[in-house]
């Protein structure tokens, strides 16, 4: 009777984690559309879908560098670099070569922090930091302090509304990168790897999965999509500078964390990670539109990530 008790409880945890942040959502969205005419409009769902389409793509890595036991505190010095190399690319080689070269670069930047925290032994936290403050002097250096634009038309493609709806091609490539980072997860067999890593490292190597080869390339995916979301945001001014978009990759990881994924690895999803962009996002809409102090928004964001954080605790103790 005790076993089967304990059991039920540790389903209704397991139940609220999965499914309480999608509750979260839904009370959230009818809560503002019941208390404001603005709110439900389809130029302000645009405008929130546009909005969160750079820390979507960041939460998007986030995750998947989470759930695979590891942090990436570099994510936005990436895109800055990113973002800078392709901007100067396309003034000299054309805008596709600008947006490949930035993803190349976003890769490779990527592809080092994997080699330092895999071959070189150095905790990801402290290597990101550090290769974070290294990429972003690279960019100040990259551009002596100075903005660097582009007048090419083209190079502004992902701040062009798209015929559907009117949402842009900057979201729809964020909802491109959600399904297919979902999909990688769920249903291939790198993405049982990468859950493999995360959640016992030593057991996932004894059972055959070249660890550092797994967690190395989940880093480099992660430079991968930290360019990508600075391409968009580049394309949305046609500029790009050093000190753009300091300290998005915090909100990215917050993301992930409303949304259900454990910082001790092993567990997540990205439709979870997901909604934790969304719920971030309809607090700062719904302050906006009701005229409400804006200093509280951080006090709610806050407590919002210490109940996940304090969630995934009680499941964890609950389950061993």
């Amino acid at each position: 009777m005790r076993a089967s008790v304990i059991t039920v409880g540790q389903r209704a945890l397991s139940s609220t984690r999965d499914y309480g942040i999608a509750v979260s959502f839904v009370v959230m969205f009818v809560a503002l559309s019941l208390s404001t005419t603005t709110f439900f409009t389809p130029t302000n769902m645009v405008n929130l879908l546009d909005q969160s389409a750079m820390v979507g793509i960041l939460a998007a890595a986030a995750t998947l560098c989470i759930i695979s036991g590891v942090f990436d505190l570099s994510m936005s010095a990436v895109l800055t670099v990113s973002a800078i190399i392709a901007v100067q690319t396309t003034n000299h080689f054309g805008v596709a070569a600008g947006f490949a070269t930035g993803i190349l670069v976003g890769a490779g930047l990527g592809l080092m922090n994997g080699l330092l925290v895999n071959y070189g032994r150095i905790n990801s936290f402290i290597a990101t930091l550090a290769t974070g403050i290294v990429f972003r002097g690279l960019a100040v250096v990259v551009t002596e302090g100075q903005l660097v634009a582009t007048t090419s038309r083209s190079f502004g493609v992902f701040n062009d509304a798209s015929p559907v709806f009117g949402i842009t091609t900057g979201s729809w490539l964020f909802i491109a990168v959600a399904v297919l980072s979902g999909l990688l997860l769920s249903r291939t067999t790198f993405g049982r790897a990468v859950y493999a890593v995360g959640g016992n490292r030593e057991a996932a190597r004894l059972s055959g999965i070249r660890t550092r080869v797994v967690s190395s390339f989940v880093m480099t995916l992660s430079g991968s999509l930290a360019a990508t979301a600075g391409l968009i945001g580049a394309s949305r001014a046609s500029s790009a500078q050093a000190s753009m978009y300091t300290g998005l990759e915090l909100s990215a990881i917050a993301a992930a964390v409303v949304g259900g994924t454990s910082i001790l690895g092993g567990e997540g999803t990205m439709w979870r990670a997901v909604l934790g962009v969304f719920i971030l996002a309809l607090i700062g809409n719904g302050f906006n539109l009701l005229g409400l102090d804006p200093t509280y928004q951080q006090v709610v964001q806050g407590a919002l990530i210490l109940v996940a954080v304090g969630t995934d605790q009680i499941l964890r103790r609950r389950r061993f």
